[in-house]
């Protein structure tokens, strides 16, 4: 994340929500403490992990805000990619830990105690929740932060803990359905880990430098298109590095054309790149018309001007 106005607004959005997980863990240490309630204990073993996470998201946005030097020089911006791949990590380890006192709950037929601290506790940290994840959710639109925007999925998974917990309290402690707790317990570390897979999808596509979606690399490829002096265009190559796109590709021009000339083509092509496609790096490297460079490998070798012309 090489903008320092995003850095510091990713930065910003870590901080809120540290903040808002020693909040809410507080009070459900309590809560749990009245109530005995696996439930509020899942929702708390929650919090303390979001902690964890959170603290490692404010390393990575802050280490990801760091300028290019001269052992990254294509900056630091997976290192938001490792902090959300981290969290996942956390967020699996607390559902498993949640699934195994569930288990212990359901074994024990044992009721909680004050159902209205754990209920209390569960709608502030709901009311909580809502503030941070619709924050969280701009400044991701802004940023384009994949560190926070995993941050974001597991706080809006707390939503519907939250809501279990109250559902739990309610149905076992006013309404005598025993075992209601501990199921609720269940369901919501299955939630858990649907979550931690669904936040590891992102965060290993951009370790692993997956390509751009299909339609962005056509839009992509338009804008080549609108440059007559470009003959073909093969060996696109993209990538995402936390905020930051970086693309490289060949194009073959008149073997005829001077080097100033097709230098002039080129800056003119990355000047409009650059507007069309904010915060992307291009490396353009020019061919003369018709030279493969790798015979025989099919993605170096697909004119995909010519495609898109057909």
């Amino acid at each position: 994340m090489s903008d320092p106005a995003l850095g510091n607004l990713a930065r910003r959005a870590a901080l809120a929500s540290v903040a808002a997980a020693l909040l809410l863990g507080s009070l459900k240490a309590y809560a749990a403490w009245r109530t005995g309630s696996v439930a509020v204990l899942a929702s708390l073993a929650d919090s303390v992990l979001d902690l964890v996470a959170s603290l490692v998201t404010l390393g990575g946005v802050h280490w990801a805000a760091l300028p290019a030097d001269d052992d990254h020089r294509f900056g630091h911006g997976k290192a938001e990619a490792l902090a959300a791949l981290f969290q996942v990590v956390v967020i699996a380890i607390s559902a498993f830990a949640i699934l195994l006192r569930a288990g212990q709950r359901l074994m024990e037929h044992q009721p909680g105690t004050d159902p209205e601290y754990g209920i209390g506790v569960s709608i502030i940290a709901i009311a909580v929740t809502l503030a941070l994840t619709s924050y969280q959710r701009s400044v991701v639109r802004r940023t384009r932060s994949i560190a926070i925007s995993t941050d974001k999925i597991h706080y809006e998974s707390d939503l519907f803990l939250n809501g279990a917990v109250i559902a739990a309290l309610v149905l076992e402690n006013y309404l005598g359905i025993g075992g209601a707790d501990a199921l609720f317990g269940l369901a919501i570390a299955f939630w858990l880990l649907f979550g931690a897979w669904r936040a590891s999808v992102a965060a290993i596509d951009q370790l692993m430098d997956k390509e751009w979606p299909e339609e962005k690399r056509r839009s992509f490829i338009e804008v080549a298109r609108r440059h007559p002096e470009l003959i073909g265009l093969h060996d696109l190559r993209t990538r995402t590095s936390g905020n930051k796109d970086f693309v490289q590709f060949h194009i073959w021009m008149d073997a005829d054309m001077t080097i100033a000339r097709a230098h002039d083509v080129v800056e003119k092509l990355e000047k409009e790149l650059g507007e069309e496609f904010p915060g992307t790096e291009v490396l353009i490297h020019i061919d003369p018309e018709g030279m493969i460079d790798h015979p025989g490998n099919s993605l170096v070798e697909t004119d995909l001007l010519k495609e898109t012309r057909a």
